[in-house]
């Protein structure tokens, strides 16, 4: 019987020592990139969104033959799966539509649904189990038994929607023209809303993106009195202010005089949820004093749908909300009618027009030409504010 040669014994050692460091396994039927798998990897809870994180560097599951644009196919050890769904660098997504992400900053690949229930439960990685010495139930987390497969279902299949979504911004000040700018900060002045009333803009206080500082100096010089944080709790708030680079002093004296109402908003504005968290900060909002900021991390998404339905609710039109909606993307991407019309108009019809379509609960209504606030009001109502309560935020914006 032959011994097999010394070096590689080595090196079947080492390449069993690389494939462990992924957490998962890489398989690929006849050396062939379109059999793509890799087998068992660990998941973690992603909770402000509602998510699953598998537990493979974006990087590494790159670099084993996955693309953007790439149909794929995600199996949880609970037996749930979801097949051919896009794996994207961004949510390109409709709303309630899975995918696969490796989205810029995040620190492992993630399978969600796009503003949508939380796909943790929603795959059952969550256990009932039993505390024997209170004899309670209580929801537990596998997370050393949840593994997740991902399985390569089409090379490319979604490739040209990736194409035309891929859009990314820089975190530093000197690529943008103004502090304005930069902190996607500005005032909110249409409909029945009075100038210098309302203001949106990036996070003051969660610094992840730079941007924090110069969203504080601008409330500070806007005279901001009240904040309806969208992004945070308070146990994220008190990371931010003992955080090395905390540097808005505003903010924290508004926070230190609760002045600061953190909503913690999850990404689905199609739950109920949703809509119960925003009518308390238009709640709190009522009962304090302006002006106002509204705010999330990028002041993007969930600041979107909030002011727009501020500003339904205020008597704007469509026309008006949808230019303050993609300012936004004309500070952070450079987009508008004028420079990328295609994307400008798939943004808007993806994103916003669904935002509203949301509020008006009627597929036969002709929202582009009809008065949202009456819409906005009756969402309100249902979420539970009063018609005084509405009236006295009203009254307050103007």
């Amino acid at each position: 019987m032959k011994k097999r040669p010394k070096r590689l014994i080595q090196y079947i050692l080492l390449s069993l020592l690389v494939l462990s460091l992924f957490g998962c396994q890489q398989k690929q039927e006849e050396e062939t990139i379109e059999t793509l798998t890799v087998e068992d990897c660990d998941t973690l809870h992603e909770e402000e969104f509602g998510g699953v994180y598998i537990k493979v560097t974006i990087d590494d599951f790159n670099d084993l033959g996955f693309s953007y644009g790439d149909s794929v196919d995600v199996e949880f050890s609970t037996g749930y799966k979801l097949t051919d769904i896009p794996y994207y660098n961004g949510y390109y997504v409709d709303a309630g539509d899975p995918l696969l992400i490796g989205y810029p900053g995040y620190d492992f690949i993630k399978a969600t649904i796009n503003y949508g229930d939380d796909l943790w439960e929603e795959a059952g990685l969550m256990a009932m189990n039993v505390d024997k010495k209170e004899n309670l139930f209580k929801l537990a987390a596998l997370d050393e038994h949840s593994k997740a497969t991902i399985s390569l279902n089409e090379k490319g299949k979604y490739l040209a929607i990736q194409e035309a979504m891929d859009i990314h911004y820089e975190d530093e000040r000197n690529k943008f023209e103004s502090d304005e700018e930069f902190a996607n900060f500005r005032n909110i002045k249409m409909g029945n809303i009075a100038e210098g009333i309302v203001y949106r803009s990036a996070s003051p206080c969660d610094n992840q993106h730079n941007r924090a500082p110069y969203v504080d100096r601008l409330i500070e010089k806007a005279g901001v009195r009240y904040i309806v944080d969208l992004a945070d709790n308070g146990v994220k708030l008190e990371k931010y202010i003992a955080a090395d680079d905390f540097d808005s002093p505003y903010f924290l004296s508004l926070y230190e005089e609760n002045n600061v109402m953190p909503l913690a908003l999850n990404m689905n504005y199609t739950s109920e949820e949703f809509m119960v968290k925003v009518a308390d900060g238009f709640i709190a909002m009522a009962n304090n004093e302006g002006p106002y900021l509204i705010h999330c991390t990028e002041g993007k998404d969930r600041t979107g749908f909030v002011c727009m339905l501020l500003e339904a609710l205020a008597g704007a039109d469509y026309q008006a909300i949808a230019d303050d909606y993609m300012l936004t993307y004309d500070n952070y991407y450079k987009i508008n009618k004028v420079k990328d019309p295609s994307k400008y108009q798939t943004i808007l019809e993806k994103n916003l027009d669904a935002m509203i379509k949301t509020v008006i609960n009627d597929d036969s209504v002709d929202f582009k030409n009809s008065d949202l606030s009456l819409y906005a009001r009756n969402y309100l109502l249902k979420a539970g504010m009063e018609d005084e309560q509405i009236d006295r935020l009203l009254e307050k914006l103007s």
